[in-house]
């Protein structure tokens, strides 16, 4: 199978079967947006949505964030993993944005990076969620699921799966790409143990032909 029939494959077995596909983070606006993508860092999304409510009804705008002090923030974000920066990352990036933005968070990529606490794969998720952006953000689940399908080949970087990614899957599907790879990561393409059994995806995987491959040698 060649890499570019493996996507397709791949992208008509999504858009059959899972044609809704959207981020498990809960958000109102761009500004909760970037809240909760910032705290979801090495955190679940089942307890950042535990904590975004009460975040959101004592910070409710980009300003009131601002003007907030470490203490309070770390307060309500301290079950998270990582509160002491992320606080301080919450503050920084509303400062940011209010100062240099006009209290609105930017929509191109290259501009949401220069926010404190957002790299590459958040300013993505924001750009691609919030603005409908042509981005495709690469966590540990879309790094992970690629590499295993055989959709990526010998990436080393989150931004080498992005790059090999993005250049086989139309712009249009970018951001519904990035939410079925990370569900699919999520709920069957396991980190420790793979549903590979119950995975519609297996004809076409890499990584399950070379497992089957090998216990027919053994």
């Amino acid at each position: 199978m060649t890499t570019e029939e493996r996507y397709s494959y791949v992208i008509d077995w999504f858009r059959e079967n899972r044609p809704v596909a959207e981020t498990e983070l809960k958000h109102g606006n761009p500004y909760q947006l970037m809240v909760a993508v910032i705290l979801s860092a090495q955190c679940t999304d089942k307890r950042v949505n535990i904590i975004t409510p009460t975040f959101y009804n004592r910070f409710p705008t980009v300003e009131a964030l601002a003007s907030a002090s470490r203490e309070e923030v770390f307060e309500l974000v301290r079950t998270c993993s990582y509160p002491n920066s992320k606080a301080l990352h919450l503050i920084e990036a509303s400062k940011k944005i209010v100062n240099d933005f006009g209290g609105k968070l930017p929509q191109e990529v290259d501009d949401l990076m220069t926010i404190p606490g957002i790299g590459r794969k958040t300013a993505n998720v924001i750009a691609a969620v919030a603005f409908n952006k042509e981005a495709l953000a690469v966590d540990t689940h879309v790094f992970r699921v690629s590499a295993r399908i055989g959709l990526t080949l010998g990436a080393k970087t989150p931004l080498e799966t992005e790059k090999q990614l993005t250049s086989h899957i139309p712009g249009e599907l970018h951001s519904i790409a990035h939410h079925w790879l990370i569900l699919h990561g999520r709920y069957v393409c396991q980190a420790r143990k793979p549903k590979c059994q119950e995975c519609g995806l297996s004809a076409y995987c890499l990584y399950f032909s070379e497992s089957a491959a090998g216990l027919s040698g053994l």
